[in-house]
C-alpha cells in the first residue's frame, strides 16, 4: 500500500469543475480533501489566477508510478495542453505528486526526472503546504521538515499572505 499528497490546481476553463472531475478520476483512493484556496499564479504571472487544493489518497495495490499515471489521466480528462514555452503558464488541471509514503511508513525518494519525490519545489509552494497542513497539520515533506514550519519561511511569506481560501467552494471525495 501507498499513502501520496496530490496537488491540484486550476486556471483556465470552469476551474471548480476541473478540480471536482479530478476527484472523481481519483475516486476511491481519495481520503481527505482540503479546502479550496485562489492564488496568484505562480512562476508565470501573465495569466489567471488558481484555484488550489491538496487531496490525502491511499491505494493497497497503487505504486509511486501509479500516482504519477492517475495525475496525468486527471489532467488529460481535463484536456490539459502542456506548452513547452510556458512552463509554468495557464491549464485546465495540473495535478502533482508531492510526496508518497509506502505502507510502513517510509517516505519514498526518487531522482527519477519523470516522478521526483518528494516534488522538487514542494517546500517553496505555499498553495500546496496550505492546503495541505490545513488537511494534516502534523504532516512532514521528505527531506524538508515539517509543514508548518515551512509555512513560516520568511521566502514564502508573500505567497502564503496571498492564499485566499474559498469557503464558497467545497470539494469533497466522490467515493
Amino acid at each position: 500500500m501507498t499513502r501520496a499528497v496530490l496537488s491540484l490546481g486550476s486556471n483556465l476553463g470552469d476551474r471548480e469543475q476541473h478540480l471536482r472531475e479530478a476527484l472523481r478520476v481519483l475516486g476511491g483512493a481519495v481520503e481527505r480533501v482540503s479546502g479550496v484556496y485562489e492564488t496568484p499564479p505562480w512562476g508565470d504571472a501573465d495569466q489567471p489566477a488558481y484555484l488550489n487544493a491538496v487531496v490525502l489518497v491511499s491505494d493497497p495495490a497503487a505504486t509511486p508510478r501509479d500516482w504519477l499515471e492517475r495525475a496525468r489521466a486527471a489532467e488529460t480528462k481535463a484536456s490539459r495542453v502542456r506548452d513547452p514555452e510556458r512552463r509554468f503558464g495557464p491549464r485546465t488541471l495540473d495535478v502533482d505528486v508531492i510526496a508518497v509514503w509506502e505502507a510502513d511508513g517510509r517516505p519514498v525518494l526518487s531522482a527519477d526526472p519523470e516522478l521526483t519525490l518528494p516534488h522538487p519545489r514542494a517546500h517553496l509552494r505555499a498553495f500546496v503546504l496550505g492546503p495541505w497542513h490545513d488537511v494534516e497539520p502534523a504532516a512532514d515533506l521528505p527531506g524538508h521538515g515539517p509543514v508548518a514550519a515551512l509555512l513560516d519561511d520568511p521566502r514564502l511569506a508573500d505567497d502564503v499572505a496571498a492564499l485566499t481560501p474559498r469557503p464558497d467552494i467545497a470539494l469533497e471525495s466522490v467515493a
